[in-house]
């Protein structure tokens, strides 16, 4: 058998092994397009637990909605005379930038476009787009600028171009330099920082989260806005329905966005480009952690699984790797607010859960095998239940030998050879006869908690004690040798029944039992082919000796000194004689169980000769504290008392 630290390397290599495969495969499907939707999902609901709170000085919407085009009265598109109004009214109120979010790329009517023309300076931004269109020879890039003469007057134009992730949401902030939102804020005096491409976009709440006035009002300020509500602000003016489009109903310049999974709306194209423009000012924008920060999480996960999992699995581990899952979506929620950046937590969740899942499986394959190979061994000679016992704590089994004090139990048929000889000519009827016989016998001690150590024959070798821990090893022994003479009296019976009506009775079978205690060797003995579980020593051999006793003494079981003083007065015993048996130097007083009330009678009569006998002794002559030791007119009596109790049986 291995040692210790053999097993313990053995599990380390592979653990570690685990936990590589693990990370290697972990990292290999993060790479998929498939994947990394299920990670944007994430970001979605973790961008939009807790969103920044707006800056005072966040743009405002200027809204083209329902109520605008009720009161203007007309169809869109409006005049572009309409709209030089509106940026003259926004400017006279003391806005500090314009953004249009407006394609204003086809010429309209002269006056409109004149008027547009005059009214248009460096404090507007117009927007302008961009679009790729790929075929299989070549991609064109196509885009779609203001009128020349309009960024004549002095107006600036920026790219209102988004681009969607696979799953039709945006959350990407544009890779433009010159886009919508950038140029915005540069007009309002900010400086737009340089994104790195792929920065997530952080959402500030559902549609209708920034201040919003509609167009209509916009035209007249002093009659329908508060004084100075435009005085130093940024004004992005674009499509903005009051009743946002939902994600089943959708609508023209509508973007679903991370904040959709909560509000289930669609963001318009106004708030969008306010989002970019918050974004950029406050340095909002997340960036997704780099591909090796990635692989290292994944690989750190899956090396605290092989931790956590090294000195073994069982219940606790899920609540270990569910714990362990919670504090990493934990982690990476952390970083995102703290630290704006995006570490996805399924592959590392994955990782873990996968190395403690695939270590979990190998131990429970190994404890079921484990549990089959002691249910193999020791069913045969161990109860059901205290196989189950051994099963689930194996701790309580040791291998290989081990110092234990055991309760021997030996039992032989009387007369064997008699029975022998009456059956020889049916010798499958012998065989019959011995299994209804060892049968009980060997019930009888399995549910006593003994174990079978083995059949000689027509004899039972059994112990209490081992493998599994008996404080009551002696009085079981006893109560297990009081039933087997009841399981032979009533297999007597039952035979006695079938033989009714036939000419010879059938030979009663009898049994002798020998139970001695004492220090044993008890484990797994014999060679590397085969081996049993057994007991050896010297209270072994005692005890077969006072089996053998039993026929000369005419009881059915004797006891040895040892296990009596364990019994401790609990089962009735009557001590019978000093025995010397074959190999031991020293005589020992053997016991059979009695009734209590004979046990009683026989202190009284053993007091009463006692007595008798006292006057005939010295003074200072030795003492009856172990009666039949001193006297041999004391044992006598015990002997003559012996003889009756074995007619009574």
């Amino acid at each position: 058998m291995a040692d210790g630290a053999t097993i313990d390397a053995r599990r380390a290599w592979q653990l570690a092994a685990i936990a590589a495969a693990v990370a290697v495969l972990v990292f290999a499907a993060s790479l998929a397009s498939a994947w990394r939707l299920v990670e944007l999902k994430i970001f979605d609901h973790f961008s939009t637990l807790a969103p920044p709170p707006l800056s005072p000085d966040s743009p405002i919407i200027v809204a083209i909605d329902e109520p605008s085009m009720a009161e203007i009265g007309q169809r869109w598109p409006w005049p572009r005379d309409l709209h030089a109004r509106l940026v003259t009214a926004l400017r006279a109120a003391g806005a500090e930038a314009i953004g249009l979010d407006i394609i204003f790329s086809e010429p309209s009517t002269a006056a409109g476009d004149h008027a547009l023309t005059a009214a248009l300076g460096p404090d507007v931004v117009l927007a302008a787009d961009e679009t790729v269109i790929r075929t299989p020879q070549a991609d064109q890039l196509i885009r779609v600028e203001p009128l020349a003469a309009f960024t004549a007057s002095g107006a600036r134009s920026g790219i209102v171009s988004i681009s969607l992730d696979g799953d039709g949401v945006v959350r990407r902030v544009p890779a433009y330099a010159d886009g919508f939102a950038a140029r915005l804020l540069e007009t309002a005096g900010g400086v737009a920082p340089a994104v790195p491409a792929g920065a997530l976009i952080q959402g500030f709440g559902p549609p209708r989260s920034f201040q919003t006035v509609s167009y209509y009002q916009a035209l007249d300020p002093g009659a329908f806005l508060p004084p100075d509500a435009f005085r130093g602000r940024t004004v992005i003016v674009g499509l903005s329905m009051q009743s946002a489009p939902s994600v089943d109903t959708g609508g023209p310049d509508v973007y679903a966005t991370s904040d959709t999974v909560r509000s289930h709306r669609l963001l318009a194209g106004a708030e969008l480009q306010a989002t970019i423009f918050e974004n950029l000012g406050g340095r909002h924008f997340v960036m997704p952690a780099p591909v090796v920060a990635v692989a290292l999480a994944i690989l750190a996960a899956a090396a605290l699984a092989a931790l956590s999992v090294w000195s073994g699995t069982g219940r606790i581990t899920a609540a270990v790797s569910i714990a362990a899952v919670l504090g990493i979506f934990a982690a990476s929620l952390l970083l995102l607010q703290y630290g704006r950046v995006f570490l996805a937590p399924v592959a590392p969740s994955l990782a873990f859960a996968g190395v403690a899942a695939i270590q979990s499986a190998r131990d429970y394959a190994a404890e079921r095998r484990r549990r089959m190979r002691i249910t193999r061994a020791f069913s045969q000679y161990l109860s059901p239940v205290l196989v189950e016992r051994l099963a689930d704590d194996v701790s309580q089994l040791k291998l290989g030998g081990e110092r234990r004090v055991l309760t021997v139990l030996f039992c032989d048929v009387r007369g064997f050879t008699t029975i022998s000889e009456e059956m020889k000519d049916d010798p499958e009827g012998l065989t019959r006869l011995m299994n209804r016989l060892l049968n009980p016998l060997s019930d009888v001690i399995l549910k006593a908690g003994g174990t079978i150590d083995k059949y000689i024959g027509d004899a039972i070798m059994a112990f209490w004690n081992a493998p599994l821990e008996d404080p009551d090893h002696a009085v079981h022994a006893i109560e297990a040798a009081l039933a087997m003479l009841d399981a032979v009296d009533a297999l007597n019976a039952e035979r006695e029944r079938e033989a009714a009506g036939s000419e010879r009775a059938p030979t009663p079978l009898r049994i002798g039992v020998g139970i001695n205690s004492g220090d044993c060797v008890v484990g797994n003995m014999g060679s590397d082919f085969r081996f049993n579980y057994s007991a050896l020593g010297d209270p072994v051999n005692l005890a077969s000796r006072l089996e053998s006793e039993t026929k000369n003494f005419g009881v059915s079981i004797l006891v040895g000194e040892a296990a009596a003083r364990l019994v401790g007065g609990r089962i009735a015993l009557a001590e019978l004689d000093l025995v010397k048996v074959k190999g031991k130097s020293q005589a020992v007083m053997v016991s059979t169980p009695v009734p209590r009330a004979t046990a009683d009678a026989l202190a009284w009569h053993a007091a009463l000769i006692a007595d008798m006998y006292a006057g005939m002794l010295r003074a200072d002559g030795p003492r009856f504290e172990v009666l039949g030791k001193e006297l041999p007119e004391v044992a006598g009596f015990y002997r003559i008392l012996r003889d009756r109790l074995a007619a009574g049986r």
